[in-house]
């Protein structure tokens, strides 16, 4: 049975606070890892291909973004005066600075040239954003349920064509007959079958550990049937050290920094909506100042990847569903794995053993974890009343918003590059049309917004449920 809670003097221990012995950190944080590992690499790899980077550079930049993912996690989940929201959050590089950082890359004559003047708005927009936090947390109360819940049901749903990407073989093989063949897609199935099978009988503690399971299970099958290469292993470094400032200093140039803060203020929406879902995932209560401490903290996240030659952070909503379907929720197991990340960071031969997951093993897990962050969505999505029709028509008109730039790609081919650097990701157009909708509808109206009950999660003197600190 598992064990939610512990006692110190007369006090309870909520589940998200409990540190759990070093086995199960290890365990469980290690999981962590492989769930986000191609994730967190894939925005230094865009980047550096579209500028022109060479190799060396090229695997600089992924260590310095580990590295930096690694120490933005333990501040966010372990928590620093009044930065970090001290929740089960895994920081990593946000996707929708990728076309932004391109354009602003190439803008400046691309190489390492293009990178100093996209690590200048970074800084920039990181401090913005930790000087903006406090009055952002304020604006809490324009995100009620039906915004929090369209949100995070946009976030999953647009992650969810990202894991069937990889269950065809990867982006990298599109047009490749190897793309979307029997061999990648049985790779993806068994993975994802395993992990569904291991929940269904698996004991409590191995049931947390379901998708560990299935991407170890499914990347030993690949090396056995030869689909599963280790030599990138035995080529790397052993040892590497990610200096400040690596390619100079930056450069700050008005119209980049103006575009990083409007990038900045989007992912401030969404880590808004992330923190919302681990609250309800973990039954944490969240308030305007566990909005403003996560947000402090991409700022200094943000500030601190310029700085390390990295790029802007936010909170990872596939270690969101990651939590989810472990039930695994102690924060301590985030600082676990931001330790492993620093690891990597400074070990470019471990790192590589990570990346030798094959992507559609990596895809079979994804489907399952990415679904469930829509999962939280619209279990959030329940408290609302969806017979009114005001709530109706702020998620049906969202959720085809959200579609537009993944099933219409040259929908806004013709908009000037810094608009399309907005429009183009499905998660920012999706969410800002939640917010401004909730606005029009309700904030501007008498109408009284409904707000989540977190008394339905944490009351005094009674233990939250078993979603609990892990399995025992």
């Amino acid at each position: 049975m598992a064990r939610v809670s512990r006692r110190h003097s007369g006090k309870q221990t909520h589940p998200v606070d409990e540190l759990l012995p070093l086995p199960k950190l290890t365990l469980y944080g290690f999981q962590h890892i492989l769930a986000f590992y191609a994730a967190a690499v894939i925005v230094p790899v865009l980047l550096g291909n579209a500028l022109g980077l060479s190799r060396e550079e090229l695997v600089y930049l992924i260590n310095a973004d580990l590295l930096t993912c690694g120490i933005a996690s333990i501040i966010q989940a372990l928590g620093v005066w009044k930065v970090g929201a001290r929740l089960p959050l895994v920081q990593g590089v946000t996707f929708t600075a990728v076309s932004p950082m391109v354009a602003i890359g190439i803008g400046a004559g691309g190489g390492t040239a293009g990178l100093l003047v996209v690590y200048g708005a970074v800084i920039t927009a990181g401090i913005a954003t930790f000087l903006f936090a406090p009055f952002f947390g304020k604006l809490v109360k324009y995100f009620p349920p039906v915004v929090i819940g369209t949100i995070l049901t946009i976030i999953g749903m647009t992650l969810i064509p990202v894991g069937l990407q990889d269950a065809a073989g990867g982006a990298h093989l599109m047009g490749d007959p190897a793309y979307g063949s029997g061999k990648n897609l049985a790779y993806a199935l068994g993975t994802l079958l395993l992990i569904l099978a291991v929940v269904r009988v698996g004991k409590p503690f191995l049931s947390s550990l379901a998708v560990l399971i299935g991407l170890v299970a499914g990347t030993a099958v690949a090396w056995l049937l030869g689909d599963a290469h280790f030599g990138a292993v035995r080529d790397a470094d052993w040892f590497g050290v990610s200096t400040p400032f690596h390619y100079g200093m930056p450069k700050f140039e008005l119209l980049p920094i103006i575009a990083m803060v409007v990038v900045m203020l989007i992912t401030m929406v969404e880590t808004t909506g992330d923190v919302y879902a681990i609250g309800e995932i973990t039954r944490k209560k969240v308030d305007s100042d566990t909005v403003t401490r996560a947000l402090r903290a991409d700022g200094v996240a943000t500030v601190l990847g310029g700085v390390l030659n990295s790029f802007p952070y936010v909170a990872f909503a596939e270690n969101i569903g990651l939590v989810r379907m472990s039930r695994v929720v102690s924060r301590f197991v985030v600082v676990a794995a931001g330790v492993f990340m620093i690891l990597l960071g400074l070990l470019p031969k471990a790192g590589s053993l990570v990346a030798a997951v094959p992507h559609p093993v990596l895809g079979g897990a994804a489907i399952a974890m990415f679904g469930m962050v829509a999962t939280v969505g619209i279990q959030i999505l329940g408290k609302v009343d969806l017979r009114e029709e005001r709530n109706a028509l702020i998620l049906a008109v969202s959720l085809g918003a959200a579609l537009l730039p993944t099933t219409v790609t040259p929908f806004f081919d013709r908009m000037p590059d810094d608009v399309r650097a907005v429009l183009d990701s499905g998660i920012t157009l999706g969410g800002l049309t939640a917010i401004v909708l909730n606005l029009f509808f309700n904030a501007f109206t008498r109408r009284k917004a409904m707000e989540i009950d977190w008394e339905d999660y944490e009351s005094d003197g009674t233990p939250p449920p078993p979603v609990g600190a892990g399995a025992r």
